[in-house]
Formats: structure tokens, C-alpha cells, sequence
């Protein structure tokens, strides 16, 4: 008897705009998988209902996006470390007959940078801009890889102090005033506030007070070069653009749903860096 079809999603609202169907179509057409991958568009009022028909639907499991991140995280029967620290769940699947959620965006922010810019996490302290839940899962990618002096800088001063009572030893919270002052000898700046997106374009931090041996990166991939990594390449330094994070983070999910480990490569990053060109 033939094995029946392996099913995943990604549910969002809106989700139109995900990258994930090209990504995981990629992998299955790869591997000859017999499986799919699809987009669902689930409104925050239906989403625990969403997630109680999962198996009756045949789901493996799926990822979820904005703004059902903290949705799934409160549902799911059981969590992953990732997900517990990070607050938030974006990988969902089955095991020993409960629905559990994960998160693996620490995952594709670590591995993004291993593959752009090996030994980074010894690049002394690290600046992260912004205080939301992205910034959630960089500190967790941080202190997972041993970076002892983490400073978050945040418009509001009480959400980044609020992040720095989460994560702990090494971690401290500051304005946006400080930033300058913290750039002098920082080794790894890392953007997570959506300043330098598409409609929103703006310098998050001017990189010509980092040290020559710096590190820029930018979780926004669209545009693929944002502002700060445009100022930052032009200073000279070492940038590392935001579309790795995506392609790396969904690695993990699925291998969990088809059982078989992906690898990011040049084809598939060409795929979707084909995607974010707007079409006429």
C-alpha cells in the first residue's frame, strides 16, 4: 500500500506574502518527496480551532507566522528549550500523540552567520537594536553560542529591560541614546526592528562608529541590502543579509514533517532572491 501524502502548511494573517511554499516546494521536488507544502490564511479568531484539526486533516505539522506566534506557543500540549526561552512558537508537529511547537528562528539567526561569517560568536560584544520577538530569539541564539556581553538598545527602555530580566547574566538594557556609545567596541551588530524595510526605510544605527572588525547583520530581507548593511559595506565591513535566517530557520521543520535533513544552497537562495524582485 502506498504511503499517503505528507502534508505541512504555513498559517499566518495575512500570509500571501510567504517565501515558505517556494522554500519547502524547493526541497520536496529536490528529494522526490511525495508531499506539499502549502500557504493558509488563518485570522487570529480561528486559530485554535485551526490547530484542533490538524490531525483530522492529515497535517504532519506546519510553521506558523505573524500574529499567531504567541498563539501557538500558549496551545501546544508540549514546547522545545527554544521556544520555552523565547516565548513564541513558530514549528509545530506530532510526537507521541502531542502537538508540539518549537522555535527555530535561533536556529536560522546562528546558522545564517556560520555560514556568512564563520567565528562570528567570538567577535566580542554584541549590540542588538530593537526589543520585540525577534530580538527574543537573537539573544537566545547569543547566549546559546556564549556571547557574555549582549546589549540591547530599544526606543522604549522598559521592554529592553524587560528582556534583560528574561535572558539574564549578560545581558543589559539601554535607550537609543547610548547607542553611539555602545557602537565603539561592539564586534557584532545585529538589526531586528523592521527600520530599513520596504516602507519604512531608515538607518537603525550609523555603523561608522563600530571597529573595523565588526559585523553587521539585518534580520529585513526585503530589501536584501538594507540601508544599515548598504552604510556598513561601504564603511568596509563584514555584512550579512537577512534571507539566510529564513532559509535556515525552516531547515528543522522539515526534516520533523518528511524526514529528511534539507541543505540551504546557492539554488535555493537564488530561488527566492529571484521572488523578492517586485514583478512588473
Amino acid at each position: 500500500m502506498a504511503e499517503a501524502t505528507r502534508k505541512a502548511f504555513v498559517a499566518g494573517h495575512p500570509i500571501k506574502h510567504s517565501r515558505s511554499p517556494k522554500i519547502h516546494g524547493h526541497w520536496l521536488a529536490e528529494h522526490g518527496i511525495d508531499g506539499s507544502y502549502e500557504a493558509i490564511d488563518v485570522a487570529p479568531a480561528d486559530f485554535a480551532e485551526f490547530l484542533a484539526s490538524l490531525r483530522k486533516n492529515g497535517y504532519q505539522g506546519g510553521n506558523v507566522t505573524i500574529p499567531h506566534k504567541e498563539a501557538a506557543f500558549a496551545q501546544v500540549a508540549r514546547r522545545d528549550g527554544a521556544a520555552e526561552q523565547i516565548g513564541a512558537v513558530n514549528t509545530l508537529w506530532f510526537e507521541d500523540g502531542d502537538l508540539w511547537g518549537g522555535n527555530t528562528d535561533a536556529h536560522g539567526f546562528a546558522a545564517n552567520l556560520d555560514d556568512q561569517a564563520p567565528g562570528w560568536a567570538a567577535n566580542g560584544p554584541a549590540l542588538v537594536l530593537g526589543a520585540g520577538g525577534a530580538s527574543r530569539a537573537v539573544i537566545h541564539a547569543l547566549k546559546q553560542r556564549g556571547v557574555s556581553d549582549i546589549r540591547i538598545v530599544n526606543r522604549t527602555l522598559a521592554r529592553a529591560r524587560e528582556l534583560r530580566d528574561r535572558f539574564g547574566a549578560g545581558v543589559t538594557a539601554h535607550g537609543l541614546e547610548a547607542t553611539g556609545e555602545l557602537l565603539a567596541d561592539a564586534g557584532l551588530l545585529v538589526n531586528t526592528t523592521a527600520l530599513g524595510m520596504h516602507g519604512n526605510e531608515g538607518l537603525s544605527a550609523d555603523p561608522s562608529g563600530l571597529p573595523d572588525h565588526a559585523i553587521v547583520t539585518d534580520i529585513v530581507y526585503v530589501p536584501l541590502e538594507t540601508p544599515l548593511l548598504a552604510a556598513a559595506r561601504a564603511r568596509g565591513l563584514k555584512t550579512v543579509d537577512g534571507l539566510g535566517m529564513l532559509l535556515h530557520q525552516a531547515v528543522p521543520g522539515f526534516e520533523r514533517w518528511f524526514g529528511v535533513r534539507p541543505q540551504v544552497t546557492a539554488g535555493l537562495r537564488a530561488l527566492i532572491v529571484a521572488d523578492l524582485v517586485p514583478k512588473p
